[in-house]
């Protein structure tokens, strides 16, 4: 398991070949990377601020949680902080999995989870202003089949 908190370029290929391993069928990704607009407006960069500690013990818990919860073989999530260009990953999860219906559950909720509960904040700068932004609404469906 590898969770990470960096201020450098996220090491998306490494992390990838890394977590393969023979017992696998499946790798899902999900790589956050910064998008030019948000609603409308043009996005000229992001900025990352985190409680860093709290952030990471966090991140390693939802790990392991999604390992038990999903019986994935192995999960990677690193998040980047500081300022990222459009285009930049910002957060990385890769899930490793002996099939890939795990795979996509496990990532769907990793991402889903640390944005709503990780101590990570998100500034978006755009041409016209800036805002600290809200995280997007978690998905009722997945909440309720992780309920279960």
């Amino acid at each position: 398991m590898r969770v990470e908190i960096l201020d450098t370029v996220l090491p998306t290929t490494a992390v990838m070949d890394e977590i393969k391993a023979g017992a696998d069928g499946a790798v899902c990704v999900f790589d956050g990377i910064v998008r030019d607009n948000t609603r409308g407006r043009k996005t000229l960069y992001l900025d990352y601020e985190a409680y860093r500690e709290m952030a990471l013990a966090q991140m390693q818990q939802l790990a392991t949680e999604a390992v038990e919860r999903f019986g994935v073989r192995d999960v990677a999530m690193l998040h980047r902080l500081g300022r990222l260009k459009i285009g930049e990953s910002s957060v990385l999860i890769v899930v490793a999995s002996a099939h890939r219906g795990v795979a996509f559950d496990a990532c769907r909720w990793l991402i889903d989870t640390l944005k709503k509960q990780v101590p990570i904040w998100k500034k978006e700068t755009f041409e016209d202003g800036a805002v600290w932004a809200d995280g997007e609404p978690f998905p009722e469906a997945l909440v309720a089949g992780v309920e279960e």
